[in-house]
């Protein structure tokens, strides 16, 4: 029988951060569904249903909070094609921090620098692009689309490189597992390895019974985690066709998986290699892969989890869900240490690259800034 610690959070109560920590940045018009540091500098860029993605330069060390609507310190990139908005579904940066990728609803990519300017627009998908991810080298990005495929796109060409028609359904996950292979999940409940260059998948994993909502590869490209509407979270490794692990805790839709920046192939060597999964079940569940077994659950929240996020050390998490909350766990115990309570559904949550600072956006237009020291 699997052991696993259960946190209650009648046990104690935990921290609100003060309003001195909490900064609001406000210009969106719409939910802000999506939001993402900068790796290299303090710039963190938000998605919203409003057809704009917003960079924001946020101050280093303490916010400051009389600098909060200062028009100076945020771009908009208008995303509006028409008069009817397009959401912003994606966005990621690339590993130097000097580009931005978007995914909108029009079914188009498309490339910003860090000072705002539309560098490049890609435009062959016939639906909505649902995920996006830059390859480490930065020569390429990838997406997923509802129209079933994923393209790679030539970024110095500014076009694309090539279309993956494998998936019979819409493409809701795409991952590098390294500069020129990947991964793609759907709604077809399969999930594909396929490499630039190859017309045909080169691995297929199968065993999902409904449709598979997210995909990540491991810090090492050698395991790779997803999860389904079927309520499980399974892990595959390249060197067999069926799941290694098939985690059945959940007990409604899991939503995401994130891997810790921690063990082989980390700046945290030393320290295990955890993954957390979040689900409708108002629970986030941290596993050890390695023995294939539950650690936590985290029994904080209320309300569906759609996003959770390691702190860089390891030693912290975030997590993001629709009872408007953010909660700061400690992997020590599993216990709350922090939170913070907002006035609609929270979207998604990131840490920036020196872990002082959590980000988190929200169905009620607004983006908070967290400040987070220990």
């Amino acid at each position: 029988m699997l052991r696993c610690k259960y946190y209650r959070p009648e046990a104690m109560e935990p921290i609100e951060f003060p309003k001195s920590d909490v900064t609001i940045l406000e210009g969106h018009t719409s939910d802000v569904c999506v939001c993402a540091w900068s790796p290299t500098r303090s710039l963190l860029a938000s998605g919203s249903a409003d057809s704009t993605a917003r960079i924001w330069t946020i101050a280093e060390g303490k916010s400051n909070l009389d600098s909060k609507n200062d028009p100076l310190n945020v771009l908009v990139l208008q995303h509006a094609t028409t008069n009817e908005p397009k959401d912003v579904t994606t966005l990621h940066w690339n590993g130097e921090g000097t580009l931005l990728a978007t995914g909108n609803y029009d079914g188009q990519a498309r490339i910003w620098t860090a000072n705002g300017e539309l560098k490049s627009t890609f435009n062959r998908h016939k639906g909505p692009i649902y995920s996006l991810k830059w390859n480490k080298k930065g020569d390429y990005f990838l997406t997923g689309s509802s129209d079933e495929t994923a393209i790679v796109w030539d970024v110095q060409a500014g076009k694309w490189k090539q279309q993956f028609e494998c998936h019979t359904g819409p493409v809701l996950g795409v991952d590098w597992r390294n500069n020129v292979s990947f991964a793609t999940c759907s709604t077809d409940t399969m999930i594909h390895v396929c490499k630039i260059g190859e017309d045909e998948p080169i691995k297929t994993f199968a065993g999902h019974q409904s449709e598979v909502n997210h995909i990540k590869w491991d810090p090492t490209g050698s395991l790779l985690a997803s999860c389904s509407d079927d309520n499980t979270v399974k892990i595959w490794s390249t060197k067999q066709d069926k799941y290694i692990h098939d985690f059945r805790e959940h007990s409604k839709v899991i939503y995401n998986v994130t891997w810790s920046p921690t063990g082989p192939g980390t700046n945290n060597p030393n320290k295990k290699l955890v993954l957390a999964s979040t689900s409708l079940d108002s629970t986030v569940k941290l596993w050890d892969v390695e023995l294939g077994k539950l650690i936590y659950s985290l029994n904080g929240h209320r309300g569906d989890v759609y996003s959770v996020a390691f702190s860089p050390n390891g030693e912290y998490l975030a997590s993001a869900s629709l009872d408007k909350s953010i909660h700061i766990w400690s992997l020590n115990d599993g216990k709350i240490i922090k939170t913070y309570n907002g006035n609609g559904g929270a979207f998604e949550v990131c840490w920036n690259k020196e872990g002082d600072k959590i980000a988190a956006c929200f169905a009620d237009h607004k983006v908070c800034i967290l400040d987070f020291r220990m």
